[in-house]
């Protein structure tokens, strides 16, 4: 029986690629982590930009729609998109990415396209403003949505200019991502998420982790999250905000972590489900 609760399994929890390096693709086979992200009890998956393009050597888009339908994958994500905002060498090659992701969100009928930025860009505002909205149009023609990622790493670091990204872009197809991670780390309350418009959050991600650590930020995302349950974060009071704020769709789980990388996949499938489901306690309403 399919659960009232649509989990998607993001790309970093399951693929056991590493990030930030050359083998950000999963070594993974594609079709054995669809089928076993079903077999777990995953209604949505993942999948990140250097990975679809290493799939995409061997799979035609058509084929990973096949393959998603036949284990009733209805809920995709496609990431990541960079740059999107310069000019120069680094826009042409985001503008090669972002025909790739959009042409893949079309053939699979994307829920979204997860955007943003690693490198705190200074940018002007009006500039993000209209190449968001630029973006989300492009998007638009594809019928999918934009996600720009909130997080310490971006160009813009806070709730309110992330909203200001957004609500002045103007794009109904247009909104935030919003990751339990960087909310903490971000030191954003939950009562100000219980705020947002609805028609504003593109997409939800769970994970735990400990508020205080020895290591850099980058290192503490990339290699100590933990799944949900197992830190110190207060991810249950994460869910109530997001839902209190209308939240209707799929709920990602992305856990980064150098121990995972390192476990059989159908362990690391059955464990993020089953540690994202137990959060949740019969509460959660159906995805849209």
């Amino acid at each position: 029986m399919k659960s009232q609760v649509d989990l998607l399994a993001s790309y970093w929890t399951i693929s056991g690629g590493l990030p930030h390096t050359d083998k950000e693709y999963s070594p993974f086979d594609f079709r054995d982590r669809v089928e076993s992200a079903a077999r777990a009890g995953f209604t949505g998956f993942g999948i990140w930009h250097a990975d679809l393009e290493h799939v995409l050597k061997t799979r035609t888009l058509a084929e990973m729609k096949q393959i998603f339908d036949d284990n009733g994958i209805e809920h995709v994500e496609l990431e990541f998109l960079t740059d999107w905002f310069l000019d120069g060498e680094r826009k042409k090659k985001s503008d090669v990415c972002k025909k790739m992701l959009l042409d893949a969100a079309e053939a699979l009928q994307a829920h979204h396209i997860k955007v943003g930025d690693f490198y705190q860009e200074k940018t002007p505002m009006p500039r993000l403003i209209e190449s968001f909205a630029e973006l989300c149009g492009d998007a638009a023609e594809r019928g999918t949505k934009v996600g720009f990622e909130l997080m310490p790493f971006a160009m813009i670091r806070t709730l309110e200019e992330s909203l200001q990204l957004v609500k002045s872009a103007g794009a109904r197809n247009g909104g935030i991502c919003f990751d339990t991670w960087h909310i903490v780390k971000l030191k954003i309350p939950y009562d100000e998420l219980r705020r947002i418009a609805s028609k504003y959050i593109i997409s939800v991600e769970l994970n735990d982790g400990t508020f205080e650590c020895p290591w850099s930020l980058h290192e503490d995302t990339v290699n100590h999250r933990r799944l949900c349950g197992e830190g110190e974060f207060d991810v249950r009071g994460f869910i109530a905000a997001m839902q209190e704020a209308g939240y209707r769709g799929p709920w990602g789980i992305e856990v980064l972590s150098e121990e995972l990388r390192g476990w059989p996949l159908q362990r690391l499938t059955t464990q993020a489900f089953e540690t994202t489901m137990a959060q949740f306690s019969g509460k959660l309403h159906s995805a849209a």
